[in-house]
C-alpha cells in the first residue's frame, strides 16, 4: 500500500501540490489524470524518489518493489531475449521461463527472428518496448506507467490491455487514451486546482463528481455572496443608531468570522474548428496503382494500391509499425512520390498536413507567434494572438521560444498553423502525440465537426470508434481498404496476425459466446427499453430536485427582501416569521444539494453499466 500525506511542491512561484493525500490500496489499478504540466509526471517521479515533496511524505512499505519505465534506457545483454530475460524475478529450482518473455515480447511486436538481435540494433521505438517487457515481466509490486501506449502499434496497444487487466498487484497509469485508461483501471485519480481527488470508477465519474463539486461551490459562493450583502447593507443603514449599536457590532464581527469563498478560475480547454474550404466535386483525391520502395533490393512496402477519397470520409490508416503507415500517409500529403502510380489532387482540393517528424521543423529560435505568423505573413498579429489564444498560449505565453514547449505544446502549436488556411482534406499522423486527455477530446470534437474529409493514422481505438467510416488496413504484409467502421472490421475481419480469442475479449475481460443474431437483437431492445426506464426515472428524480432548489432560491429572495422591509419598520413579527422560513429553506436546499449529488452519480453509474452491458451483446 502507498500513502501519501500532506504533500506540497512548488517549482518557483508555480505550485504543483498543495498539502494533498492519497491512498494506493492493494489490488487498486489507477488511471492518473490532470492537464499536462499539472503535476502527472512530477508525483510519478516523487513516488520512485527521483524527486521530493517540499513538505509531507510518501510511505512505501519495506521490501515493496515498484517498477518503472525508465527514460534513461540501457541494456546489458547481448540478445534481445537475454535481456528480456534480465527482467524476470528470481527463478526458483533454476526453471527455464523464458516462454514467458518470449510471450511478453511477441506481445509488444517483437517477430521471433528478433530475439537474437542486439538490443543496440533496434529502433528508439523498439528498445523502449524491449524495457516495458523487463518491467512487467518483474511483476512489481506497483507498476508505474506513464504513456505507456506512445510507442507501441494498434495491436501491441490491444495486447497490453488484456496483460494490464490481469494485473493483480498496484498500479498507476498515466495515458492520453480516456478508453484505453478505462478499460484497465479500478480506480481515477485527477489532479485538479493544485489537489488530488480520488474515486472508485472511470474518468467520466471523476470529472462528473469534480463538475458537480464546483457548480455547488460556485452557488454557495453566489448565496454567501448575497448574504454579506445583505449583512453589509443591514451595518451601514443602521451603524448611526444607538438603538442597533449591539446589533451592527454583532454583525461586523459575524462578517470578520466568516471566510469568503473565491470565485474559481476558469479551466482553459483547446475549443476550436479546422477552417473549411468549400469543395462541391465528388474526389478530393485518387490514388491508382501505387507502389513505394526506399530499396530496389527489399520488397515494396506499399505495391499496387488505389484509394479515392470522398469529400466527407473519415479514413483510418491502421496497422502495425513499420509496415508503411506513414510512408503512406507522407505520399498522400506530396512529401513523398510513389515508385509507381499516380496521385492525383483535385483543383480545388486544400488540403493540411500534420506529421509526426512537422514538430522537428518548427524553428526552435522563433516564438508562438512567430510560427503561427510563418503560415500566412500576411496575417497580422492581432490574428496571429487570437489563435495562440486558442491553442491555450495567452498574454505573454505567445512569446515563448518554441525551444522551450514541451511536446504537448508543440503539438498545439502545429494545429495552431492549420487554424489559419481554410481546408478541405486534413491529413493527421499521430496528432494525439504529447496531448492530454482533454485536448484529445477536444480534437474529436473538431475533427467530427469538420466539413471536410479526414485521413489520419492512429493507434487509438477511442478515436477509431468515435471518428472514422473506411480503413486502409495494414496486416500480414498486405496493405487493403476496408469499406466501414473499425468496429465492423473487427467483427466481420478482425486482425490476421491476433489470434481469435483476443480479438473475442470486450471491455469486461469476459469471453464472448457466438448466439443467433435474432436473439441479440431482442436482448438489446430490452436492454435499451430497460435502460430508458431506469436512467429516466433518475433524470425525473435529479429534475424535480433541481426544480424544488431554483423555487426555494427565489423563495429566500423574496422572503430576504421583506426581511429587510420589515427591519426598517421594527416590525419584529413578520421578522420572526420570514427568518424562520428562510432559514428552513436553506437548511432544505442543502438537503436537496447532497441528495442532487447522490442522484447524479447514481445516474453516471448506471449509464455506465448499461453502456457497458450493451457493448457486450454489441460484441458478441
Amino acid at each position: 500500500m502507498i500513502q501519501a500525506n500532506n504533500i506540497s511542491k512548488a517549482y518557483g512561484r508555480q505550485v504543483i501540490f498543495d498539502e494533498v493525500g492519497f491512498t494506493i490500496n492493494p489490488g487498486e489499478r489507477v488511471g492518473l489524470v490532470g492537464r499536462n504540466g499539472h503535476g502527472k509526471t512530477t508525483l510519478i517521479k516523487m513516488i520512485i524518489q527521483e524527486e521530493h515533496p517540499d513538505s509531507g511524505n510518501i510511505s512505501i512499505p519495506n521490501n515493496y518493489i515498484v517498477g518503472h519505465l525508465s527514460q534513461h534506457l540501457s541494456f546489458s545483454a547481448d540478445t534481445v531475449l537475454k535481456e528480456g530475460c534480465l527482467g524476470l524475478r528470481a527463478v526458483e529450482d533454476g526453471r527455464d521461463e523464458s516462454y514467458r518473455v518470449k510471450t511478453v515480447l511477441q506481445g509488444l511486436g517483437f517477430m521471433p527472428e528478433d530475439f537474437d538481435r542486439s538490443p543496440l540494433e533496434l529502433s528508439g521505438g523498439f528498445q523502449v518496448r524491449l524495457s516495458l517487457a523487463k518491467v512487467l515481466l518483474g511483476e512489481p509490486d506497483l507498476l508505474l506507467l506513464d504513456e505507456p501506449t506512445n510507442y507501441l502499434d494498434i495491436l501491441s496497444i490491444r495486447w497490453l490491455r488484456e496483460f494490464l487487466r490481469n494485473w493483480k498487484h498496484e498500479m498507476i497509469m498515466i495515458t492520453h487514451d480516456r478508453d484505453f485508461m478505462d478499460s484497465v483501471t479500478t480506480h481515477t485519480m485527477g489532479i485538479h486546482r493544485f489537489k488530488i481527488r480520488k474515486v472508485a470508477g472511470t474518468t467520466e465519474k471523476l470529472y462528473s463528481q469534480l463538475l458537480m463539486e464546483e457548480e455547488m461551490h460556485e452557488r454557495t459562493r453566489m448565496n454567501d455572496e448575497k448574504k454579506r450583502a445583505e449583512v453589509e447593507k443591514f451595518i451601514n443603514r443602521f451603524r448611526a443608531q444607538a438603538t442597533k449599536a449591539s446589533a451592527v457590532q454583532s454583525k461586523i464581527k459575524a462578517l470578520q468570522k466568516k471566510d469568503r469563498l473565491q470565485q474559481l478560475d476558469e479551466a482553459k480547454v483547446l475549443d476550436f474548428s479546422f477552417p473549411y474550404e468549400l469543395f462541391e466535386g465528388k474526389w478530393l483525391m485518387t490514388a491508382h496503382e501505387i507502389s513505394f520502395s526506399y530499396s530496389p533490393d527489399i520488397p515494396p512496402l506499399i505495391n499496387g494500391f488505389s484509394l479515392a477519397v470522398g469529400r466527407r470520409d473519415r479514413i483510418g490508416i491502421v496497422g502495425k509499425n513499420g509496415k508503411g503507415k506513414t510512408t503512406l500517409l507522407n505520399m498522400l500529403a506530396g512529401e513523398l512520390k510513389p515508385d509507381t502510380g499516380e496521385i492525383v489532387l483535385n483543383q480545388k482540393t486544400r488540403p493540411a498536413y500534420f506529421g509526426q517528424m512537422n514538430i522537428d521543423r518548427l524553428n526552435p529560435s522563433w516564438t508562438v507567434e512567430d510560427e503561427i505568423l510563418e503560415v500566412h505573413p500576411d496575417s497580422n498579429r492581432r490574428a496571429s494572438r487570437t489563435i495562440c489564444g486558442i491553442m491555450m498560449f495567452e498574454g505573454d505565453d505567445a512569446l515563448k521560444k518554441i525551444s522551450v514547449l514541451s511536446g504537448g505544446e508543440k503539438s498545439r502549436v502545429l494545429l495552431g498553423k492549420m487554424l489559419i488556411s481554410p481546408s478541405n482534406l486534413l491529413i493527421l499522423d499521430e496528432p494525439t502525440n504529447h496531448l492530454d486527455m482533454e485536448s484529445v477530446d477536444s480534437l474529436i470534437e473538431a475533427l467530427d465537426a469538420y466539413e471536410g474529409a479526414v485521413i489520419i493514422v492512429t493507434h487509438s481505438e477511442m478515436i477509431l470508434n468515435s471518428l472514422v467510416n473506411r480503413l486502409v488496413v495494414f496486416d500480414e504484409n498486405r496493405v487493403n481498404v476496408f469499406e466501414g467502421t473499425y468496429e465492423d472490421f473487427l467483427q466481420r475481419v478482425g486482425w490476421k496476425t491476433e489470434s481469435a480469442d483476443a480479438r473475442n475479449v470486450p471491455a469486461n475481460g469476459e469471453r464472448t459466446v457466438v448466439v443467433d443474431r435474432k436473439e441479440l437483437r431482442r436482448l438489446k431492445a430490452e436492454l435499451i427499453t430497460e435502460r430508458g426506464k431506469v436512467l429516466g426515472a433518475l433524470q425525473r428524480d435529479i429534475r424535480a430536485a433541481e426544480a424544488e432548489i431554483v423555487t426555494l432560491e427565489k423563495r429566500i429572495e423574496t422572503d430576504t427582501a421583506a426581511l429587510v422591509k420589515a427591519s426598517e419598520k421594527n416590525d419584529w413579527q413578520p421578522i420572526a416569521v420570514l427568518s424562520k422560513s428562510v432559514h428552513e429553506a436553506r437548511e432544505r436546499i442543502e438537503v436537496l444539494f447532497s441528495e442532487l449529488e447522490t442522484l447524479t452519480s447514481e445516474h453516471v453509474a448506471q449509464a455506465k453499466l448499461f453502456e457497458e452491458r450493451l457493448s457486450g451483446i454489441e460484441k458478441s
